[in-house]
């Protein structure tokens, strides 16, 4: 994570915690510190807020849900009143369909935390915008790398228009082609013009070998300290990577928060197994690694459970479930 840092936190995390104080989840970008609270509360009937990261954590390695998480998470939702939501990079456009055959009914916190994902209503909620003066300078520093990002914007109520400029690697051309048909998504390719539009920009993405888009996103938290970066591995190949750029502030952790506190959770649990899922697992009542995460990942965790291939994260959130009802 290039130049997101909350490690610093952590002890004053805890510290708030054990007291029952609001807790105060700080994201420092360079020059704009993002501040939710929300009052911890450790009573076992706390009214307990469930979120998961999608890939390589609620994902099996098909990258699909498995019948048998589908049908624990229904259960979860539907039978035992369960509040579970996913958090994740994703966009709409895959999440929607990942996710049909749950039954969901809290938003999805998608594109890395700049937006909400009303499932009920097919929409979108609670947007964080990139300004135009970021994009250009963000693209200004693609340009010196001879890098070509691709720029989502939101157009109306519930499609992502996305932008690119340049020439594409053969993973890109894999990338869009996966998408080009998808309903919630549409392509704009070789467009001069990429970096203006009506539209709001709600991220700034690329794909590449890690060590480039690590040089970049140096330069960004260096040049362009109005926007928030987070650079990590691919968890397949680790010699690839994946940059994804927000409006200063933006993360997975201050959406969850502010999501809790929309639907009056006092206890937030959070599963994930990448570098990016550590802040808002720092920001968390309690935080679950699964078996396959990085080794820093589990470090962060207040637990380690089985691998995302074993349905562990719906089994972990039944099994809890049910023994607080039991208390």
């Amino acid at each position: 994570m290039a130049n997101i840092d909350i490690i610093s936190e952590k002890t004053v995390i805890s510290a708030l915690k054990k007291e029952k104080q609001p807790i105060i989840n700080i994201v420092n970008v360079k020059s704009s510190t993002f501040v939710t609270t929300m009052t911890i509360d450790n009573d076992k009937n706390a009214r307990t807020l469930y979120v998961s990261d999608m890939d390589g954590t609620l994902l099996g390695e098909d990258s699909r849900l498995s019948p048998v998480t589908v049908a624990t998470l229904n259960r979860i939702i539907g039978e035992m009143g369960g509040l579970f939501t996913v958090a994740t990079a994703r966009t709409p456009a895959t999440v929607v369909p990942l996710m049909q055959e749950v039954r969901a009914t809290l938003p999805f916190i998608v594109i890395g935390g700049s937006a909400m994902w009303n499932p009920v209503t097919g929409a979108f909620e609670h947007t964080r915008v990139i300004d135009n003066q970021t994009i250009d300078a963000v693209a200004d520093v693609f340009d010196h790398h001879q890098a070509h990002p691709f720029i989502y914007r939101r157009h109306g109520r519930d499609m992502l228009y996305t932008h690119h400029y340049g020439p594409m690697s053969p993973q890109e051309e894999r990338f869009v082609a996966d998408r080009q048909h998808l309903p919630l998504k549409r392509f704009f390719l070789n467009d001069a013009d990429f970096r203006h539009s009506e539209d709001e920009a709600l991220l700034i993405f690329a794909m590449n070998k890690y060590a480039v888009l690590k040089a970049i996103s140096t330069d960004l938290r260096d040049l362009v300290p109005s926007c928030s970066v987070m650079v990590y591995h691919d968890i397949f190949d680790p010699s690839e990577g994946y940059l994804e750029i927000y409006a200063a502030g933006t993360s997975k952790a201050g959406a969850i928060l502010a999501l809790a506190r929309e639907v009056g959770a006092t206890r937030v649990v959070v599963f994930g197994d990448n570098r990016n899922d550590i802040a808002m697992m720092q920001a968390a009542d309690y935080s679950v690694a699964v078996g396959n995460a990085f080794p820093e990942v589990k470090a962060a965790a207040s637990e380690v459970i089985g691998p995302n291939t074993d349905d562990s994260v719906a089994r972990w959130i039944e099994r809890e479930l049910g023994v607080r009802s039991e208390e």
